[in-house]
């Protein structure tokens, strides 16, 4: 079964009620079908009564056809059947071929279509206005005509100011002024409530589609958070992986212990970085996601049942508490490095801790990376009142890829990238760039928002 879709609501733009669909036809020919019945049950009532029995079966048989059965197209062609209507139920008066009891029942539901369907609210006017007019001229035309005849209602007075007759006219156009002012107002009434459905519809849609928006973008930033935690731990350990494999190299012959001690660090870096990768790509696992689960783990070398000890030393643990250890492995890998604290610490926001540990952790495999091989650097954390501010300057030489890494289109500004998308979320400052007397400086600063200790 096809549907007609609902066009949009729109401010200042005339709404269009859509077509009826295949149920609605089918109920319309049902009512027309039984108005049908009733009107011929009346018409057989009112002609044993004495009502047009002058006039012949088959005219009152037209009649009834040409009142009832156009209400089956209502829907589609409501100015068409209502003007339809309105002629025949004139006819049928004048002609004393019809009743007077289902023909107002017709009449009234096609006045009412008019304005529930039409899909031209100027022409829905304009159709009900003619009809009204015409209607009420009729009205006053046979009550002016037949106050001056006798005959017509004997029984009511036409003396006075406020005759019989005169109050029996009055009866008869407040009867009028209701019946086409109620299929008037009920059938506004109904495109109005349509349009607020299609309206409500529209909304309910449009929340629903924003929502899938949301969570579509959600999903995205989630899946920026992972890559740039990626970038993050493979840049660092696969550095240091380079810079110990290079030293081992070298003085593999020469001092095999040596080259035992960095093949350690390597050896130690490894497992740290797949650590690290282990309890990152846990975050991306559902509960119906097992057979995904088990291929990361064999990618990774890992066994089924590591969760809860890569759960000890997931991404979450790295934090500035943890920065002594960055400082410390960095010295032992080649890169003399220093650390300064300064304030008390105190505990921070989870995103906090983990941007400012990443950030020192970025900069210093940028400094094995680009500062060169005579290259320093010192790690300050400084906390405030209202903040904490991690520092990491080199004396090295200050070369493009490290310098300008940030506009990079060739994509070797992921790391500072990472720096400033991490800043931004966290509410902070950063800057970075050359110093004035060689070497370089990344400086975050983040707004220290405490966290209570929660007693056990």
């Amino acid at each position: 079964m096809t549907t007609t879709a609902t066009p949009p609501v729109v401010d200042g733009v005339e709404w269009v009620r859509p077509r009826p669909g295949p149920r609605a036809l089918r109920n319309d020919l049902i009512l027309a079908l039984v108005l049908a019945a009733g009107t011929t049950a009346s018409v057989l009532l009112y002609r044993i009564t004495g009502w047009g029995e002058g006039a012949p079966w088959w005219a009152s048989v037209i009649w009834v056809v040409a009142m009832t059965l156009p209400l089956a197209a209502r829907r589609r062609w409501p100015e068409l059947v209502a003007l339809v209507a309105s002629v025949v139920f004139v006819v049928g008066a004048v002609a004393e071929v019809g009743e007077a009891l289902f023909s107002n029942i017709c009449l009234f539901v096609a006045i009412y279509s008019v304005g529930a369907w039409g899909r031209s609210r100027r022409w829905a006017t304009i159709v009900r206005g003619i009809i009204v007019v015409a209607m009420f001229a009729w009205l006053f035309w046979g009550l002016i005509y037949f106050s001056a005849v006798q005959d017509h209602l004997p029984d009511f007075s036409r003396e006075g100011v406020l005759s019989p007759y005169l109050a029996y006219g009055l009866i008869n156009v407040l009867t009028n002024l209701l019946y086409f002012g109620g299929a008037w107002y009920f059938g506004d009434n109904a495109y109005r409530s349509a349009r607020s459905r299609a309206e409500l519809e529209q909304r309910t849609a449009e929340l629903a589609s924003e929502r899938e928006r949301t969570r579509a973008q959600a999903v995205a930033i989630e899946r920026l958070r992972i890559a740039r935690e990626l970038h993050d731990v493979v840049a660092h350990h696969v550095s240091v992986i380079g810079v110990q494999a290079g030293a081992a190299r070298r003085v593999l012959a020469k001092d095999p212990d040596a080259a035992a001690t960095a093949l350690s660090s390597i050896e130690a870096s490894a497992r740290d970085a797949v650590d690290e990768l282990h309890g990152l790509l846990g975050t991306l696992r559902g509960d119906s996601d097992t057979a995904a689960s088990t291929l990361l783990d064999d990618a990774l070398g890992l066994p089924g049942g590591s969760d809860v000890e890569a759960a000890t030393t997931s991404t979450s643990t790295r934090g500035i508490e943890r920065i002594d250890e960055l400082v410390a492995e960095c010295a032992a890998n080649g890169l003399p490095t220093t650390l300064a604290v300064v304030g008390e610490a105190v505990r921070v926001s989870a995103v906090v801790d983990l941007s400012a540990y990443r950030i020192v952790q970025e900069a210093l495999t940028n400094v094995r990376k680009h500062a060169g091989a005579a290259a320093t650097a010192e790690v300050r954390v400084r906390w405030a009142d209202e903040s904490v501010e991690v520092e990491v300057t080199n004396t090295g030489v200050v070369r493009h890829a490290q310098a300008d890494s940030a506009t990079d289109a060739g994509g070797r500004g992921l790391g500072q990238l990472g720096m400033q998308e991490r800043v931004a979320a966290a509410g902070g400052r950063l800057e970075l760039g050359p110093r004035a007397r060689g070497g370089y400086l990344v400086r975050a600063q983040f707004p220290l928002r405490r966290v209570e200790e929660v007693p056990a």
